[in-house]
């Protein structure tokens, strides 16, 4: 079989790492706009790296005898025993290989943005230094040889996710952003540790290829052990699956996204379309053959995904801010995929759901991006993020109303655009696998239309506003980058992705359903029509509809009080129960134990230390007495020993 050139995949992960230390330590010494054109140029080269990898991959060395093959290269890192070590390499497969053209994309979009977006901001250098460590950690996730170097990896983009929300560190809102963000997701990693460490107990051995490799022993091995009901297996592939779900925010660990928008909006593009949210359905699709051996938890992500999506769907329709409006869509839409590999089976027509899954995340990319940049150029022009302060814009931003459109109606699934034939493949899977899961995702879509058709018509129509300053288009620097992903938000959707991506690595022949695809279209123009309805110009329809629903608009503007429930959690059962009696238990008795030896100490050092006072008389003195009673002791022994 011939082999795959590595050097490309190697300068892919080794420019973001060099770019990352050159302009962290010396950006201090140059000019801000040096520091971003070093950053994009590397990204640059990187996504042209990242598109021969591709090529090369699909094209001319990855397929044999029909079937993509996988290509890795390591060296081992840290030795436990002969079979159990840790590596370091890069792991080339389809799905790694298609999301190395998805984070360069997205990514030098967003550095090229940002070049006119953060122009003048303090810290222009750091930011730069930063996308390029978030980049480096992406990109050696998803190229992982095995499941502990996608852990390292997976904590990185949980680090470099914290220093982007927390940016603008003097402003209290973005570093309790950034802290919830940490702590929320890190509460979720421990849950897929302790499923790694299970994992490799049983396989004795982290390495992909052998934990996905359906025939290895342990997988009878740890379905064989059970535990509460359930098997070995399938709890070790539930707690990995709880880190997949607090990194992309599932229900209930998604409250940490929402206040991520503190950081700067470009950096929000990278988070929400190509990075750290997206992780968690990469995850399960690396360990998918493993997923599928166990049915009950393959239930368990496609429900979970369902209620996600619909749950975020309803929220989005009740936010004003922009980019909160588009993270709860992240939200959804992220649900859509992880729902799709849910009711997917391993391989053949029952693999569509897989393909399906992946092809939304391909597809989402582009346009969530889009839509993150277009909300950028709003924010820009009109200096707020709320959609009371917008409407009009049409005629003073057209660049940004177009592309916003294009991915206004990717998203809302309309065809041609992209988002259409994605959500198309994920709804015809839920169909035939769980038709009420078909339900929920089909309200959610129909929902997903009206609420983005609501932000695009309150902020480009709606009412014509008076703006202290004339808003008017971003430079080219923003623009254009908005144009790209405009076609890639198009045109995406026309890639034959079953040709490329699929669950046992063979091609797969995906054909449109066209009971699916009209019922879908109608439920969305449905959607769309109600908004046009409500907020095309300005009327009081809206505020007597949320006076009729009053009760479920305001659940639904505060987030259903996630927040407040965690809130309590936390404070009154963790800490409260929880953490202070442990606390009062530590200072009490551990603490008072270890007091108690040293109060000990001392007080023997204080009774020993007079002998080491350096008079030379006391010396000569305790030298006489001790002296003194070995006389004494030995004569007393003597005449016991004559008398005998």
């Amino acid at each position: 079989m011939e082999q795959i050139n590595f050097t490309y995949p190697t300068l892919i992960m080794a420019l973001p790492v060099i770019m990352f230390l050159i302009i962290g330590l010396g950006g201090k010494f140059m000019k801000p706009v040096v520091a971003g054109i070093l950053g994009t140029i590397s990204l640059g080269i990187m996504t042209v790296l990242a598109y021969m990898t591709a090529y090369q991959y699909f094209f001319v060395v990855g397929q044999v005898d029909g079937v993509y093959q996988t290509f890795h290269t390591a060296f081992t890192w840290l030795r436990f025993t002969d079979m159990l070590h840790i590596d370091l390499g890069i792991y080339l497969d389809p799905i790694s290989v298609m999301m190395l053209v998805v984070i360069t994309t997205v990514s030098l979009m967003v550095h090229i943005y940002s070049l006119g977006y953060m122009h003048g901001e303090k810290g222009f250098q750091r930011y730069y230094a930063f996308l390029s460590l978030f980049s480096f950690a992406m990109l050696g996730l998803v190229m992982a040889t095995n499941i502990f170097q996608m852990y390292i990896f997976w904590e990185l983009v949980g680090v470099s996710s914290f220093l982007l929300i927390s940016f603008y560190y003097v402003k209290p809102s973005a570093v309790a952003a950034s802290k919830k963000a940490f702590i929320v997701t890190r509460f979720a990693d421990f849950f897929f540790l302790v499923g790694i460490l299970l994992l490799s107990y049983f396989s004795g051995t982290f390495d992909f290829t052998a934990i996905t490799d359906q025939s290895s022993p342990f997988i009878a091995t740890m379905q064989g052990s059970s535990f509460i009901g359930l098997s070995v297996l399938s709890w070790a592939m539930i707690l990995i699956f709880m880190g997949g779900a607090g990194k992309s925010a599932m229900m209930p660990f998604h409250i940490w996204l929402p206040d991520a928008m503190e950081g700067p909006t470009p950096a929000s593009a990278l988070i929400h379309a190509a990075t750290m949210v997206v992780a968690g359905v990469f995850l399960v699709a690396r360990l998918f053959p493993v997923y599928v051996v166990t049915p009950y938890v393959l239930d368990l992500i496609a429900w979970v995904g369902a209620i996600t999506a619909l749950f975020a769907a309803v929220v989005a329709c009740t936010q004003t801010d922009i980019k909160r409006v588009l993270a709860f869509s992240t939200i959804s839409q992220i649900a859509f995929m992880l729902t799709s590999l849910g009711v997917s089976k391993f391989g053949g027509h029952e693999g569509l759901g897989y393909m399906a899954g992946m092809f939304h995340l391909f597809t989402h990319a582009f346009f969530k991006a889009l839509l993150f940049l277009c909300a950028g150029a709003i924010i820009h022009a009109v200096h707020s993020n709320e959609m009371g302060d917008m409407g009009g814009l049409a005629k003073k931003l057209p660049i940004t109303a177009i592309t916003f459109g294009i991915a206004w109606l990717a998203i809302a699934g309309i065809p041609p655009f992209s988002g259409f034939w994605s959500k198309d493949e994920i709804l015809a899977a839920a169909m035939e696998h769980n038709f009420p899961i078909y339900v929920i995702l089909s309200v959610s879509a129909g929902l997903t239309a009206f609420y983005m058709s609501r932000l695009f018509l309150r902020i480009f129509f709606y009412e014509k506003k008076h703006y202290h300053h004339e808003p008017h288009e971003a430079g080219p620097a923003m623009a254009i980058p908005l144009i790209i992903l405009a076609v890639f938000a198009f045109g995406s959707g026309f890639v034959p992705f079953g040709e490329f991506i699929t669950s046992d690595h063979e091609p797969y022949h995906a054909h449109l359903n066209w009971q699916v695809a009209i019922t879908s279209v109608v439920i969305s123009l449905i959607g769309m029509g109600i908004a046009f309805r409500l907020y095309y110009k300005k009327n009081d329809i809206p505020d007597k509809i949320t006076g009729s629903i009053n009760t479920l608009y305001t659940w639904a503007l505060h987030k259903f009080y996630f927040d407040e429930l965690w809130l309590f959690v936390t404070r009154s059962i963790i800490f409260k129960r929880i953490s202070k009696p442990i606390a009062w238990f530590d200072k009490k008795y551990v603490d008072g134990f270890m007091d108690s030896l040293a109060y000990v100490t001392q007080s023997a050092s204080r009774t020993i230390k007079n002998f080491q006072s350096g008079y030379i008389q006391q010396y000569a003195l305790a030298y006489l007495v001790g002296a003194l009673i070995l006389v004494v002791g030995f004569a007393g022994w003597l005449i016991c020993f004559v008398c005998k």
